[in-house]
């Protein structure tokens, strides 16, 4: 698959997922009631997380080609929140348990095992791959659990991800992440301002 190719796959699935994203917290905040039984919502959330596996395997593919081994074993590692996230939304309620243990394993694992393999930071590649997988693990794992505060990682991981890839020149994920640091600011704008700045909010109705 050419390196266009897999540009396209993987940055627009990504970003499809920040734009469903931020459609559903519009749907939300226009709903003053329970927003369980609305299909237009639940439609989004499974949208989101479906688009957000599909462009998961170009995206380590793009990793691996270039050597960012860490940045693509650890973005493996975020298929079991992005399960959760999925599941929840088809379920309309939490994934089984266990998925959601092995999603929060998952964190602490890839983070220290990227900690213990470069023995810390000593390269700008390598800040950056540890602050992108951590934007993506912290904030994929939150964002299936219902917890607002997963934009914020994915901020991180947007803004350390565009970095990378503009290093590695591969302008169209750079433009890919960009554009969706403005739908998570959006998104994250809108739930706030819904559930205000100190609640910890479900993305999850029950």
């Amino acid at each position: 698959m050419s390196r266009t190719m897999l540009q396209l796959l993987g940055g627009g699935m990504y970003l499809l997922n920040k734009i469903f994203l931020d459609a559903m917290e519009h749907v939300r905040s226009k709903n003053e009631e329970d927003n369980k039984n609305n299909a237009k919502f639940w439609l989004l959330n499974q949208m989101a997380w479906a688009v957000y596996l599909l462009g998961l395997v170009p995206f380590v593919i793009i990793f691996f080609k270039e050597r960012n081994w860490l940045f693509g074993a650890i973005e493996l590692g975020g298929m079991p929140a992005m399960l959760c996230g999925l599941i929840a939304a088809i379920r309309k309620r939490d994934a089984p348990k266990w998925l959601a243990y092995l999603a929060l394993l998952a964190i602490p694992t890839g983070l220290g095992y990227s900690l213990y393999d470069f023995g810390g930071i000593t390269t700008l590649n390598q800040g950056l791959e540890i602050g992108g997988s951590a934007g993506f693990l912290i904030g994929t794992f939150l964002l299936s659990r219902g917890r607002q505060s997963g934009y914020l990682w994915f901020l991180l991981m947007n803004g350390a991800t565009a970095y990378l890839m503009y290093i590695e020149n591969y302008l169209l994920l750079v433009l890919g992440q960009i554009l969706s640091i403005v739908f998570t600011v959006d998104a994250f704008r809108t739930r706030t301002e819904k559930v205000g700045p100190g609640a910890v909010g479900s993305l999850n109705p029950r």
